[in-house]
């Protein structure tokens, strides 16, 4: 097949990568204090991330979630370590001017702290990520004050957790009680006072979110958490209609999913009729000439699916 890569050093690659501001995390704080909102989608490829970077999206998440939506696992935590540690590199080099957040998958942090800051390290190092999210409580204060003495800036994610969604016999609310939304605003205190650089809150009521954000020195990201939040984040997927369920948090913006299918539709007829457009690949007059002569005089070699005998 044909390469797909555009050149490094074309003029419209230079000029596209120009044309967008480079975002960091300096930058994403700066707009949090200014009360600007910034906008976080998943993202599992280089092509793409190349469009959302020229979009204009502040911060892409390579999210757990790609084991769902890129493997077809069933759930986030069976997507492999390995595997998140490529793809975040891959989208890192499709939108080098835009912060890449990695998702520490299920069992990467959880059983020993010097196993979870190495981790993190390999995502920094091989996978070229801007930061770093865990699935956290207070409980793992300790770890992310390692990863932030380490000097990896880290999203403390709050509130529901989908790699525990086991525990609780499927994916839940958070915050629900006045107890339990007391206990993720503490969660949230934690996880400042341990160094986090950001915090995400997940499937909360608007009431805990707010007193979240109201006591919180970094930005906070929302995801089902309602619109008091810094930024806001959601699964590409959804917002663009390719899957079969979207949260309400999520409605779809466009319906990619019936376009492909469309277009998929629209090749098998053309490649059923034989409308493939104009071939472009031509040989010059003097060597079809040759080739022509050649293969005129030649006889026709038998085909090996004729019986033989």
């Amino acid at each position: 097949m044909p390469s797909k890569t555009p050149p490094v050093n074309s003029e419209s690659h230079t000029a596209s990568a120009h044309s967008v501001a480079q975002t960091t995390l300096k930058s994403i704080a700066k707009m949090a204090r200014q009360g600007h909102r910034f906008a976080c989608l998943t993202c599992y490829d280089a092509t793409t991330a190349r469009w959302l970077e020229a979009a204009g999206v502040h911060l892409l998440l390579v999210g757990d979630t790609a084991g769902e939506v890129v493997l077809g696992f069933p759930s986030t935590i069976h997507t492999p370590l390995d595997f998140l540690v490529t793809l975040t590199a891959g989208v890192k080099r499709g939108a080098p001017r835009t912060v890449v957040m990695a998702d520490m998958p299920f069992m990467s942090y959880q059983a020993d702290d010097a196993e979870g800051v190495r981790n993190a390290g390999r995502f920094m190092t091989e996978g070229l990520a801007d930061i770093v999210k865990l699935e956290v409580d207070r409980s793992f204060a300790p770890l992310v004050a390692k990863m932030a003495r380490a000097g990896i800036p880290v999203v403390a994610h709050i509130g529901s957790r989908p790699q525990h969604a086991k525990l609780h016999g499927g994916y839940y609310a958070a915050g629900k009680t006045a107890a339990s939304a007391l206990a993720l605003v503490d969660d949230a205190r934690a996880m400042i006072d341990a160094g986090a650089s950001m915090l995400l809150v997940e499937a909360a009521p608007v009431e805990v979110t707010e007193e979240i954000v109201r006591v919180s020195t970094i930005p906070v990201i929302g995801c089902g958490a309602g619109p008091t939040c810094h930024g806001q984040v959601i699964v590409l997927h959804d917002l663009l209609g390719m899957t079969h369920w979207q949260p309400a948090f999520a409605l779809p913006s466009a319906q990619v999913g019936q376009q492909i299918k469309e277009a998929a539709s629209g090749w098998i007829e053309r490649v059923a009729s034989g409308d493939l457009g104009v071939h472009p690949y031509v040989m010059p007059d003097a060597e079809r000439a040759e080739f022509l002569r050649v293969t005129t005089r030649s006889p026709r070699l038998a085909s090996t699916t004729e019986p033989k005998g």
